[in-house]
């Protein structure tokens, strides 16, 4: 049976490569399973080329990405992805104007058990070929929300600094986990603490990057979006 995928996703400079490592780390440590995180495979690409790649060149790296993953979960109870092929899609339709790869990447998606999506907190910081600077970071956020929410997948905004972010990155998977974890162990015990702390209930706004806040308001407001392509516009 394949392990359980958990992806990061998210605009450059957003914390997903550190979040990912130390959400492996300390998931293995809670939980006692079997976890793994997955690195972006575009870095690499990058590194090896020493340039980014061309339109023509988005689907393969796209591709070996979900390879990766895959090959991951085989292995794994918990799988982290660092980025995942939807992450390709946006920025192929957004530097590209090539859709194409969005309706697969979506469906790859889909396999996840949960999106979690960095929020635009962190300050922007270079690094190499890979960033194209912070004016992107906020398009490629819109994208990403706006695919996910036409297309229904579970996800969660993943705010705060440093210690701040992990926290609310585990508080956003601990109900995925904790049926994993036999009752009774001490692992269990402190899934289950973190979840029945969760508040019943939260203030909603629109504007904000609180988890809890902002991505209620955003299911409330697919509802309303309509029901056909899973598509986005710029």
């Amino acid at each position: 049976m394949a392990g359980l995928c958990i992806a990061i996703v998210g605009a450059e400079s957003t914390g997903k490569s550190r979040l990912a490592q130390d959400l492996a780390l300390r998931l293995a440590a809670d939980t006692g399973l079997r976890c793994t995180f997955v690195p972006e495979y575009l870095r690499d690409w990058c590194e090896r080329a020493g340039r980014t790649p061309r339109a023509d060149e988005q689907a393969a790296i796209a591709r070996v990405q979900l390879e990766l993953i895959d090959a991951a979960r085989i292995t794994h109870d918990v799988v982290i992805a660092d980025t995942t092929p939807l992450m390709t899609a946006v920025y192929s339709r957004l530097l590209f104007d090539d859709a194409s790869l969005l309706p697969g990447a979506l469906e790859a998606q889909r396999r996840c058990a949960l999106t979690l999506l960095t929020a635009l907190d962190l300050p922007w910081v270079a690094d190499g070929l890979q960033r194209d600077g912070a004016h992107v970071q906020a398009p490629v956020d819109a994208a990403l929300r706006q695919a996910l929410i036409r297309s229904q997948l579970s996800w969660a905004v993943i705010a705060g600094q440093g210690q701040d972010r992990l926290e609310a990155a585990l508080t956003a998977v601990t109900p995925l986990l904790t049926p994993q974890v036999k009752a009774g162990q001490g692992l269990f015990t402190r899934l289950q603490a973190r979840q029945d702390a969760l508040p019943s209930q939260a203030w909603i706004c629109r504007d904000c990057d609180v988890p809890e806040c902002e991505h209620a308001s955003l299911q409330r407001t697919r509802g309303r979006e309509s029901a056909g392509s899973p598509g986005f516009d710029t």
